[in-house]
């Protein structure tokens, strides 16, 4: 959805890489290493193409945030971050072996949640059903109700790619945007 903003064509292949943490790695290493890894995974069976890899993960006191993946977990994590702050790691790497170009960034968006009812998110989650995002929330729809504010370099990165960054490094791999 993002990088159909861009109006170039693309592909989307999974890179089937171990997304495990290494022993003492920092989520920030770890949002990097990730979307380095899918981007060479990628890059290696297309190597005359210019590659994205992207991964996102949520932070909050400390510890990595997962999916919830049900209702129960993702009620107990909304209900966990009301009126907190939580960042939201987003990384991206370009690379292309036939170019020999390879760059990556990290985003950092922190997002304060509102103090939250739980009748309130009982209704959010029975609405969007987010039990697949990073969080418990989107960002693109109506999770939107759920913050105080944000604070990023980059609105789209909460989304899930920072665009700004990415079409920074996609022009300076040679592909022309406007």
């Amino acid at each position: 959805m993002l990088l159909q903003r861009f109006g170039i064509p693309f592909d989307c292949q999974s890179p089937e890489i171990d997304e495990s943490p290494l022993p003492g790695e920092s989520p920030v290493e770890l949002v990097a290493r990730l979307a380095t890894q899918k981007a060479e995974a990628v890059s290696r069976k297309n190597p005359q193409a210019i590659v994205i890899g992207s991964d996102q993960m949520a932070v909050f006191n400390r510890q990595i945030v997962g999916k919830p993946g049900s209702y129960a977990a993702a009620l107990e994590q909304l209900t966990g971050f009301s009126g907190q702050l939580v960042e939201f790691l987003t990384a991206v790497s370009v690379q292309s072996h036939h170019i020999h170009f390879r760059e990556q960034h990290t985003d950092s968006t922190r997002v304060l949640f509102r103090d939250l009812e739980r009748e309130e998110i009982e209704r959010y989650l029975q609405q969007e059903k987010p039990f697949d995002c990073a969080g418990a929330f989107k960002a693109e729809s109506l999770g939107i109700v759920l913050f105080e504010s944000i604070s990023s370099e980059d609105p789209t990165a909460l989304v899930g790619l920072p665009l700004i960054r990415t079409a920074a490094m996609l022009r300076r791999a040679g592909i022309k945007l406007p």
